[in-house]
């Protein structure tokens, strides 16, 4: 594959999403290819997820864990392998890592959550994880979603997907401090970007 993949990880509330757009529009303006791309997606998988989750329903995790493994092989096939074959950078807000947090704080086995996704989805080549206390950042989902919550967003499940976080040791993850405000964040992330990411293009 000729281009490079970047993803964005972290629990929710932690700006994963605020910093992928201003580093898309960062390597816009400086002519690079680049694409943008959600996962879950916007596909029947994905949207499947997200209704379940805004309902403040949970499915078993063994089903729950099926759809964002459908969707993932989707958004693998349609969106992300094509875009790096054809040398885009691709910016993933959130990507396998989060599967592995959040389906493995609800007891599924982590490293067989790796496994089955490195069969079909590409290794990033850097993975922005960006830490936040989950008091911290269920603040400001309440304070950016008028107090709305979604299944994923409760205290103690938080605290149990952040605990699976803090144990990856990938030397593809940047760790970044959350709680720096937006733009010192993004001018780390731009720095780590610059120096791993670019400089091999």
């Amino acid at each position: 594959m000729k281009g490079k993949l970047i993803a964005f990880e972290g629990i929710d509330g932690v700006g994963k999403t605020t910093q992928a757009k201003l580093l898309l529009e960062y390597l816009e303006t400086r002519d690079y290819s680049v694409k943008y791309i959600k996962d879950p997606s916007e596909g029947p998988y994905g949207r499947k997820i997200r209704q379940t989750a805004q309902s403040g329903k949970r499915l078993a995790p063994e089903e729950e864990y099926h759809l964002f493994m459908e969707d993932r092989k989707e958004n693998t096939r349609d969106h992300i392998l094509p875009s790096l074959n054809q040398g885009d950078i691709v910016l993933m807000d959130r990507y396998y890592y989060s599967t592995i947090a959040y389906q493995g704080a609800l007891g599924l086995s982590t490293d067989r959550i790796r496994q089955e996704n490195e069969v079909f989805a590409p290794k990033p080549d850097m993975v922005i994880l960006i830490g936040l206390p989950v008091k911290d950042a269920l603040k400001r989902i309440h304070e950016n979603r008028k107090g709305q919550q979604d299944a994923f967003e409760t205290e103690d499940y938080l605290i149990a997907v952040q605990t699976v976080f803090d144990k990856m040791s990938d030397p593809c993850i940047l760790r970044v401090d959350g709680s720096e405000s937006i733009k010192e964040v993004f001018m780390e992330v731009v720095e780590a970007v610059e120096e791993r990411i670019l400089e091999s293009l």
